[in-house]
């Protein structure tokens, strides 16, 4: 039967030097650390009748025992690494494609090595040529060797139950998915929908590429999604990270959690 799962990586805080710093909202205070956002992150994993599927990668942090937080997850769930089929990445900002590559004892490998990188060509020849801080070349070396990327140009469908479509509101490149599988579809909209809250609120954020555009896709992605019962996945939510749209008695919808 196909599943959504949150594969958490923690909740941290980000200032203007794109470092992101572990922050325990139990006992850290924001205040201590001014002109910086909260976020938390969740890469995810769906279960199709077809393989795994993984939807971006988090940063890449190991736990005590020294393994890929984003793996110790996925085995939690009973699943096996290698049976991941796909890695679908919206972009290729660090949050997101860190864990693409598992580092341990000085060895680089894929972390995911029976798999296909889904990537937008000119995202990755952007973040390759950049200085910005927010794109680790590191990881993308490893990558490149190995053969295992999957370039994608545009919109159009990879599978019959996986699509793409370039978005271009957060990052230049950017892209979201839709999943399809027995009767359900997973919408993936990386940091053009990544909370729910958002949903909600007509805004322009400052650190998107197009803020206009960011804003226009996310009403976009309600007013369509909504109403066909999409369920979504919020990459940086705070509280629903796997959503379904549940109509009020006035026609109008809201999300609630659909884990």
């Amino acid at each position: 039967m196909a599943k959504a799962y949150s594969l958490f990586e923690g909740s941290y805080s980000v200032d203007s030097s794109k470092k992101f710093v572990p922050f325990d909202p139990k006992k850290d205070d924001p205040k201590d650390r001014p002109g910086s956002l909260f976020i938390h992150v969740h890469p995810f994993l769906i279960e199709t009748k077809d393989g795994l599927i993984v939807l971006d990668t988090g940063l890449g942090l190991r736990n005590e025992d020294d393994e890929l937080v984003i793996h110790a997850n996925i085995k939690k769930l009973g699943f096996s690494i290698d049976d991941v089929k796909y890695v679908l990445m919206s972009h290729l900002h660090k949050d997101h494609a860190g864990g693409m590559v598992d580092v341990k004892d000085g060895v680089k490998r894929l972390a995911f090595p029976n798999a296909e990188y889904v990537i937008q060509e000119q995202e990755w020849e952007y973040a390759y040529s950049t200085e910005s801080a927010s794109y680790r070349t590191d990881v993308f070396d490893v990558l490149q060797r190995s053969g295992n990327i999957l370039f994608v140009n545009g919109s159009g469908d990879l599978t019959p139950e996986i699509s793409y479509e370039l978005s271009g509101g957060h990052s230049q490149y950017h892209q979201v998915f839709h999943v399809k599988t027995e009767g359900k579809n997973y919408f993936f909209g990386g940091d053009e929908l990544p909370e729910p809250e958002e949903i909600f609120r007509s805004f322009i954020a400052k650190y998107d590429f197009d803020g206009r555009r960011a804003r226009d896709l996310r009403a976009q992605y309600w007013a369509e999604g909504a109403p066909e019962g999409w369920i979504y996945l919020f990459y940086h939510s705070k509280n629903i990270a796997v959503g379904k749209p549940e109509q009020r008695e006035d026609g109008s919808y809201k999300i609630v959690n659909a884990e």
